[in-house]
């Protein structure tokens, strides 16, 4: 089907709704996990995944995932193992689906429910510990030192080969 350009702008925002409600890449985005641009980052792979729709024919599901778990590699270096990988990508295959096909409707209807699902997400903050309310001087100290915000004020995790790793407390 030859789809005209609000269709294919119906499609974008399809794709938008899909990614912008995947927990991981939120997760990512609001713990700069892809640095000063998360944010940008993530608006950027709204076109890059619209327009690898668009570029490759018959897509199946496990080279949508291969294609977007190399973004989240490349651009928040997050590796995806929760299982919401293939989920998040077959609702892409079936919004692309309902844009070739023409339903329009269903496809409205879909960016629809994935935008009240993102909006009523709820954010949890941790409650400061007793370190926290006692050393105000030390919080004035690493608020100037950093611009970005501290949940924790525990030593920094160690490197291993250019990843972050984050290990539980014993």
């Amino acid at each position: 089907m030859a789809a005209s350009n609000p269709s294919r702008e119906l499609f974008t925002a399809g794709v938008r709704a899909v990614l912008h409600s995947w927990p991981v890449l939120q997760i990512a985005v609001e713990n700069g996990f892809g640095g000063v641009y998360g944010q940008q980052k993530s608006d950027w792979m709204v076109d890059v995944v619209q327009q690898y729709f668009h570029d490759n024919a018959d897509l199946q599901q496990c080279e949508v995932e291969d294609f977007i778990a190399e973004l989240m590699d490349q651009e928040f270096d997050t590796v995806v193992d929760d299982g919401s990988l293939p989920q998040m990508c077959d609702s892409l295959v079936q919004a692309f689906s309902q844009w070739q096909q023409g339903a329009v409707e269903q496809l409205q209807q879909t960016i629809n429910t994935l935008t009240q699902k993102k909006s009523q997400r709820v954010r949890v903050t941790a409650p400061p510990t007793q370190s926290d309310e006692d050393s105000d001087d030390e919080t004035q100290v690493m608020e100037c030192e950093s611009s970005v915000p501290s949940v924790s004020r525990d030593p920094p995790p160690h490197e291993e080969a250019g990843w972050t790793v984050v290990r539980k407390k014993k």
